[in-house]
């Protein structure tokens, strides 16, 4: 078996900005499966996926036990690939918690987002979220484990264009992730295409896009993005399958 460090190095490796990791998101050990039979190197969860599949609303509404589980089954059926976890904000653990729940799954990687969902929404300080990386990062050395972090930046959400005051405020909160420790920024919703040659080119660390419709793969490594991934896209096209199944089996 592949060692929990060499799974976070490989993963970590992976981020190739023109050269991207391609993660389209799993939620349980079945789409992990079917990700990890394709021939994907490495395996991510979807918050809001494994959330509606264990019946609960995103942003944190399941319980972190839950979570926790699921993504421990993921982690079962990827085998030597690496996984990363959807950690949302933290479920309000503390570093060192957070960072021995992740490496007693065997988790190598995680996300966490900038929003503040324990005061019910809104971003968080970028200073106190940086301070928060910085604690996870060194949570992680304490532990003696590895950890890819996977810092979202969230300052895009709910707005309908990226005008150059959100693009500055991307790239100061991403300069002030990465210093502190984290791997990877991840500028969630981001589609415009000049904004994100910005942060590609303007960022001291590898950049992950959401890859909604009308973006493409192929272009986004054309504009330097390091790493790809679907959010919840895969679980909403499997549930809309199963509805079409079942609502055709009816007479």
């Amino acid at each position: 078996m592949t060692s929990h460090d060499d799974k976070a190095a490989r993963l970590r490796e992976l981020h190739r900005p023109g050269d991207p990791l391609i993660l389209p998101n799993v939620w349980d050990a079945a789409s992990a499966r079917v990700v990890a039979d394709a021939g994907y190197p490495a395996l991510a969860t979807a918050s809001a996926a494994v959330s509606a599949m264990l019946g609960y609303d995103d942003h944190q509404g399941a319980p972190a036990d839950e979570m926790f589980a699921a993504a421990a089954r993921v982690v079962r059926a990827a085998g030597d690939l690496p996984v990363t976890v959807d950690a949302e904000a933290g479920y309000g653990l503390p570093p060192a918690d957070l960072v021995a729940r992740l490496a007693a799954i065997g988790a190598v990687g995680c996300n966490l987002e900038d929003t503040d969902l324990a005061a019910g929404g809104g971003l968080a300080d970028a200073s106190a979220q940086a301070e928060y990386l910085a604690s996870v990062r060194e949570a992680a050395r304490a532990n003696g484990t590895d950890l890819v972090i996977n810092a979202r930046v969230d300052v895009f959400a709910g707005k309908p264009e990226a005008t150059p005051e959100l693009i500055d405020a991307a790239l100061d909160r991403g300069h002030r992730y990465l210093e502190a420790g984290a791997d990877a920024v991840y500028p969630i919703l981001l589609t415009d295409e000049n904004a994100i040659a910005t942060l590609t080119k303007e960022l001291p660390g590898p950049v992950n896009v959401l890859c909604l419709p009308g973006t493409t793969v192929s272009r986004l490594a054309e504009l330097g993005v390091a790493r790809i991934s679907w959010g919840p896209q895969p679980h909403r096209l499997a549930m809309a399958a199963l509805q079409d199944h079942v609502t055709g089996l009816r007479p």
